[in-house]
């Protein structure tokens, strides 16, 4: 198996490996495999697979719709979203989000560091940010979205009577949705308000733990 550029530079360069070396790998499909390290270049080099290590895990159906905020806390959405079991990260444009454009490619490296970081064999998708609105415009209703209002602080739901399924997330932005962003939500069958504590929490710590109610209750923490 021949690596490309980045690939040799993180191995042997960061790293510091050479020939004989054992790695881990995964292709998001077939599980983690133990490979082994056959020529080590500057810019280039060879794996050889050894075996399968361990069996693919693939998070349950679950995305994550989150409106950017500052950089290095958008990053730790995405990097927690792929830790903690989401499918699908969106980043989505809402009347108060402050970030105009994200880097996707960047973005989608956090993940698959995070996934690396983690001995995940599952990367998630880190779509280009969309309109919020064009979001639920065409969204599926057959997917349920459980969105976590501000304005119902107080004990935090345990989602016990909700059902299983195909599920999304979505987290406002800093100064919190606009009131019609908040009417059109309300008016949506496929959305469910939840509380997420008695505290208004920030968009980065709300993500974390909005998606940590839903695993225990729904998803393959249970």
């Amino acid at each position: 198996m021949p690596l490309t550029v980045d690939q040799a530079h993180y191995l042997f360069a960061v790293m510091r490996l050479g020939a004989g070396a054992r790695v881990a790998l995964f292709n998001g499909r077939d599980g983690e495999w133990t490979a082994e390290v056959v020529e080590a270049g500057k810019k280039s080099g060879r794996l050889r697979c050894l075996g399968q290590a361990a069996p693919q895990l693939d998070p349950p159906d679950l995305w994550l719709l989150f409106a950017p905020i500052k950089k290095e806390r958008t990053d730790f959405i995405v990097e927690k979203a792929a830790e903690l079991g989401c499918a699908k990260i969106l980043p989505v444009q809402t009347e108060f989000t402050n970030a105009q454009r994200i880097r996707q490619d960047r973005l989608q490296a956090h993940a698959l560091e995070a996934a690396e970081q983690c001995l995940g064999t599952y990367v998630p998708e880190v779509c280009d940010l969309q309109p919020l609105a064009a979001v639920l415009k065409g969204w599926d209703p057959a997917r349920r979205l459980l969105w976590g209002d501000e304005s119902l602080v107080g004990p935090a739901e345990t989602l016990a009577g909700l059902s299983p399924g195909p599920w999304a997330i979505l987290i406002g932005p800093e100064g919190g949705f606009s009131e019609p962003e908040r009417a059109r939500l309300r008016g949506l069958d496929f959305v469910t308000p939840v509380s997420l504590g008695p505290r208004i929490l920030r968009a980065d710590t709300a993500a974390c733990a909005a998606i940590t109610l839903w695993q225990s209750a729904l998803g393959d923490w249970r």
